[in-house]
């Protein structure tokens, strides 16, 4: 009886930090320009039901996937978590010294089942499309527009051209470009293929290319046919604004390019700003060092997407001004589009970031999950409270299945190593149907495969001896 006023008393405190932290304390997630730091009020956030329904199975995932250093950030998550876990079990061994030897040996036994489930964890966030915050756009004669992503006809692409459209519209975005690298006919034959059966794509689907010259470059507008192979930097530029299209430079930043300045020379229209695939929240010296120059050369400012099927979920925005976009055909949406590219000026391009938690820098990133964790509480609306509310006495009542309570963690661990085994095979099959194109359908499939039948049987293994042959004992 003491244990379970105990497990309420803790339940009954979870919930009024919870309360505590997203109303008092609250964060208000809301989209901010890039370029003025200021908050765009005329985009608000759409939250899935789904998400609302199980947010405190979802939530804490969307919100760990939008981390500033998500790759650093998100292995230390998953080491905080299996600390956490083993401090609850000495904290359970302390409190019950029966049979002692035999629980930490269970323990230790189970450390392997919790790195797998972990593992499991990290690859859901980074692979699978869970229900994550999108946009709402108020106003009357903006869209929303990606210049930078990549499909499975990419060599680092994971993601069709019919689920990189889905993707598009789920997400908000009224036109998107296709840039894969050293390739744009299929996304040609794509777009041709919907105009032949006159079907209206929305989102409006641009044909585009990423070069890789002596930096990535977006060359944006390519209807026709097109090569860059063996040509020079200033030879595709020429060729892309001789067709009227526009070239972005991409993710300077990661200072794998030449100088800024001959970039100008050759005659590109402008630079991402920012970029989300890449590196969201890089050096923001290097930030103003590239807004001053574009600023005084006169050229566009842009957010790059960078979207290739997996990793961070969408944070970037681009907000162009293009009045009565409904009423125009496809051919004059796109000159608009690509007008505004070679402007140079950014009267008419917003760049919308996803802002949800303060600015920090990558120094230590080490406490930064327990501030996750506390920086996600405090963005929950009244909604999401009351889910997770609801959930948490929900959770009390789990401890009244006495029968369960020692099945429960094999079984998630066994539903891991399924899960991984049936996404490396579906991996394995696209990627042998798209040979000579995208690479990392194998890569992964190489990596996830292994992993998900080791954990199969490690955890069989473990089930029989716990379950079964105890019960014929």
């Amino acid at each position: 009886m003491n244990k379970i006023r105990i497990q309420n008393f803790v339940v009954v405190i979870m919930i009024l930090i919870i309360v505590l932290l997203a109303t008092i304390f609250h964060f208000p997630i809301h989209f901010e320009n890039a370029l003025t730091l200021q908050p765009e009020l005329d985009y608000e956030i759409k939250i899935s039901i789904w998400r609302i329904v199980f947010e405190p199975f979802l939530g804490p995932s969307l919100y760990l996937n939008r981390s500033l250093y998500v790759l650093e950030e998100l292995p230390l998550a998953l080491v905080w978590l299996i600390i956490t876990y083993l401090i609850y079990s000495a904290i359970q061994l302390f409190q019950n010294g029966n049979n002692r030897k035999k629980k930490i040996l269970q323990k230790i036994v189970n450390m392997p089942i919790i790195f797998g489930i972990c593992f499991t964890i990290f690859v859901v966030i980074l692979f699978v499309p869970l229900p994550n915050n999108t946009i709402i756009n108020n106003t009357t004669d903006s869209i929303l527009v990606t210049t930078h992503a990549h499909t499975e006809y990419s060599h680092d692409g994971l993601i069709s051209q019919e689920n990189m459209m889905k993707w598009h519209k789920q997400n908000g975005f009224d036109a998107f470009f296709i840039t894969d690298h050293a390739n744009h006919k299929k996304t040609l034959e794509f777009v041709n293929k919907q105009v032949k059966t006159n079907k209206i794509n929305e989102p409006l689907v641009l044909v585009g290319q990423e070069f890789s010259g002596t930096n990535h470059m977006s060359l944006l507008g390519l209807n026709g046919k097109f090569e860059t192979k063996g040509m020079t930097d200033k030879a595709v530029i020429d060729s892309v604004h001789k067709y009227g299209g526009a070239v972005i430079v991409n993710h300077w930043f990661d200072g794998k390019g030449k100088d800024k300045e001959l970039y100008k020379q050759l005659g590109v229209d402008g630079f991402e700003i920012e970029n989300s695939g890449t590196d969201l929240y890089y050096d923001r010296g290097t930030f103003e060092i590239i807004k001053n120059f574009c600023e005084e050369n006169k050229l566009t400012m842009i957010g790059g997407l960078d979207f290739h099927g997996y990793g961070r979920v969408c944070s970037l925005y681009n907000a162009f001004e293009i009045e009565n976009w409904s009423d125009l055909d496809v051919n004059t949406k796109e000159q608009a589009i690509l007008s505004i590219l070679k402007s140079g000026s950014q009267e008419n391009i917003k760049i919308l970031v996803y802002k949800d938690r303060p600015f920090y820098t990558k120094n230590n990133l080490l406490l930064r999950p327990l501030m996750t964790v506390v920086n996600y509480f405090r963005t929950l609306n009244k909604w999401q409270i009351l889910s997770w509310m609801c959930w948490l006495i929900l959770f009390t009542q789990l401890k009244y299945l006495p029968k369960y309570k020692n099945n429960r963690l094999l079984t998630i661990a066994l539903i891991s190593a399924i899960f991984m085994i049936v996404l490396a095979g579906n991996y394995y099959f696209k990627g042998e149907a798209l040979i000579g194109y995208s690479k990392v359908y194998k890569e992964y499939s190489l990596l996830l495969g292994p992993i998900g039948s080791i954990l199969l049987i490690y955890s069989g293994i473990v089930a029989y001896l716990r379950i079964f042959k105890h019960k014929n004992t």
